[in-house]
C-alpha cells in the first residue's frame, strides 16, 4: 500500500462503546490539507505517506488488545419512558455498521414487544435473547464468545437482573475481556432501588443516566404507578410488566406531592 489518499481514515484505538463511533481516529484529511496549504504558501513539496502493512498489521493487534484491556461494565439509568431502549438499539447499530457483532439480551418478564425483543417507542426494535433469575450469563456469554468474534454485550431491563447476575457480568468484563452494557430503570415506583440496579451501582465502571423530564420541566428521577383511573397508586408489587400509560416520570418534588408527602410546617 503505497500513500494515502486525502480522504483515507484510520482508526487507531476505540473509544467509549456509548458514543456514536466505537473508534477513535485521527482524519489523514487535515493534515493532508494542512500540508498542501504549506506547499501552496512556501513552494515547498508535501511529504508523502508510507504505511508498511506489517506495522498496520501489529497496530490493529495492538488495538485488539487495548480494546479487550479496556473492557467495562457500564449502567445506563433512567426513570420510565426516557429513550433507554432507543439509545441500546442506537448503540448496537452503530457497532454494526462498522461490521462489528454485538449481542443482545433482555428479562423474559418484559414481553411487551414479542418474544426476545427490544423496542422503542419511537419504532425501532431488534431481536434479543432473554434472561430470567436462574440464567447464568457467565455461561451464556462463555457460549456466544466461542460461536464467534463478540464487540459488546448489550441488556436491557437490567433493573431486573438479581445482584448475583451482576456479579456474572462483573466477572465476564474482567475474565473474558468483553464491554457489557446495562440499561434499566433506577428506583422504583416506591423510590425503592431495584436489586439489580442496586448492584449495578455498586459494582459498575462507569454510569450514565439517560435524562427525561417532569411536567415542570426539571429533570424526572422518580415515577409513579397509576391504576386504569389515573390513580396514583402507593403499594403494589415492586415488578409489574404494563403498558407505558400505568407510569409517570416526575421530578422528586412532585413524586412527593403525588405520593402525598406534603411539606411540613
Amino acid at each position: 500500500m503505497r500513500g494515502l489518499s486525502p480522504t483515507y481514515r484510520w482508526p487507531l484505538r476505540p473509544r467509549d462503546p456509548a458514543s456514536s463511533s466505537p473508534w477513535q481516529c485521527h482524519d489523514v484529511t487535515g493534515r493532508v490539507s494542512h500540508l498542501k496549504r504549506a506547499q501552496r504558501d512556501t513552494n515547498t513539496t508535501p511529504q508523502i505517506f508510507h504505511i508498511n502493512l506489517r506495522n498496520v498489521f501489529l497496530i490493529l493487534a495492538t488495538n485488539a488488545a487495548y480494546h479487550a484491556a479496556m473492557a467495562k461494565l457500564y449502567f445506563n439509568y433512567s426513570t420510565m419512558n426516557a429513550g433507554k431502549s432507543t439509545v441500546l438499539l442506537q448503540a448496537s447499530h452503530n457497532y454494526r455498521e462498522r461490521g462489528m457483532q454485538t449481542y443482545l439480551l433482555t428479562a423474559q418478564l418484559d414481553h411487551r414487544a414479542g418474544e426476545g425483543r427490544i423496542a422503542s417507542r419511537i419504532g425501532i426494535s431488534d431481536k434479543a435473547d432473554t434472561f430470567d433469575s436462574a440464567t447464568n450469563l457467565i455461561e451464556v456469554l462463555k457460549k456466544r464468545l466461542a460461536a464467534g468474534p463478540l464487540a459488546c454485550v448489550f441488556i436491557d431491563e437490567a433493573q431486573f437482573l438479581s445482584e448475583e447476575q451482576v456479579w456474572q457480568l462483573a466477572r465476564a468484563v474482567d475474565d473474558l475481556k468483553v464491554p457489557v452494557m446495562c440499561y434499566g430503570l433506577r428506583v422504583d415506583f416506591q423510590g425503592k432501588l431495584f436489586p439489580g440496579s442496586a448492584a449495578l451501582l455498586a459494582l459498575a465502571d462507569e454510569m450514565r443516566e439517560v435524562r427525561t423530564i417532569c411536567h415542570c420541566g426539571k429533570k424526572a428521577t422518580m415515577v409513579v404507578r397509576q391504576d386504569e383511573h389515573g390513580n396514583v397508586l402507593q403499594e403494589g408489587a415492586q415488578v409489574q410488566i404494563g403498558g407505558n400509560e400505568s407510569y409517570v416520570s416526575l421530578c422528586r418534588r412532585h413524586w412527593r406531592a403525588a405520593m402525598g408527602d406534603t411539606a411540613e410546617d
